[in-house]
């Protein structure tokens, strides 16, 4: 039941989103978050956070998303979301509209990889030349960007297959359809424990710090000031780690849970990134 009424609120927020004038209610705010999961698992993560949040913070948040990675990041570059929870903010494309980092995830860093399941033959990144390697999108920071370049630099070529977000391409890597994945080492984590899969670690990338929750531009100081308070102090309120923890138990999320102050100055290996990649296809 619960699993139905997320799927619901969510699509009555993608209804509502997509209408002529951008939201149902001028004073709502819309929360972009990029696709990771799938639409379901992510309405059932996050729309309980964002009741908490626009309770505490006195800002209605709404949770608003597109069908796929590619589509929410062209939203992103375009302005469209008041607040958005994705790292593809930082792309080429998408850095001129301005979104400012104000908080994220209190969880450790993340890493790109490259993966076979356990019982591959595969033993090294050689091994996967002229092969198809499974990617969630192109624009996938640590799931397609990160390793790909990685790829490259050891002079691999391989041919890219895309299935829309992370655990799109983690279901076909278990279902044999790709023989590697790059991927988000916390997403494939939390997906292998919850799905009862063996997988084996071919490549790790340096650490990056997990996706950042910012506001654009547009969006009034003293409203961010609020939302980001609300997140902060979420862990330490009775109510609010009940919350954080039930909606950790949806994907397999281990602790801690919670947010922290961030701030654009952390995320600086992501344009360190952009200004030296080999990767030519980034979107």
């Amino acid at each position: 039941m619960k699993r139905i009424l997320a799927i619901l609120a969510l699509s009555l927020v993608l209804l509502s989103f997509y209408s002529p004038v951008g939201r149902a209610d001028p004073k709502n705010y819309t929360f972009g978050v990029l696709n990771q999961r799938s639409l379901s698992l992510t309405a059932e993560y996050w729309n309980p956070i964002l009741e908490y949040v626009s309770a505490r913070s006195g800002v209605r948040l709404e949770l608003a998303m597109g069908n796929n990675a590619p589509e929410t990041s062209a939203m992103i570059g375009a302005g469209v979301f008041d607040f958005i929870y994705s790292n593809t903010i930082f792309t080429p494309a998408n850095a001129p509209a301005g979104y400012r980092v104000f908080a994220r995830p209190i969880e450790e860093a993340i890493q790109g990889q490259i993966v076979v399941l356990d019982r591959s033959p595969i033993r090294s990144l050689r091994d996967l030349d002229g092969r198809e390697v499974g990617f969630p999108s192109p624009v996938a920071f640590v799931g397609y960007a990160v390793p790909m370049n990685a790829l490259l630099k050891a002079g691999v070529t391989v041919q890219p297959v895309f299935s829309g977000n992370q655990e799109g391409i983690m279901g076909q890597l278990k279902a044999e359809r790709v023989i590697a994945a790059g991927v988000n080492s916390k997403v494939m984590r939390n997906y292998a424990q919850r799905e009862g899969l063996d997988y084996r670690v071919l490549w790790t990338s340096e650490d990056y710090f997990n996706l950042p929750i910012s506001a654009h531009p547009r969006v009034p100081a003293e409203v961010v000031r609020a939302v980001r308070d609300a997140f902060v102090g979420m862990a330490d309120d009775p109510e609010g780690a009940k919350i954080l923890k039930a909606s950790a138990a949806v994907i397999k999320q281990p602790p801690p849970y919670g947010f922290v102050r961030a701030d654009d100055a952390q995320y600086q290996n992501y344009r360190e990134y952009y200004r030296t990649t080999l990767v030519k296809d980034l979107q």
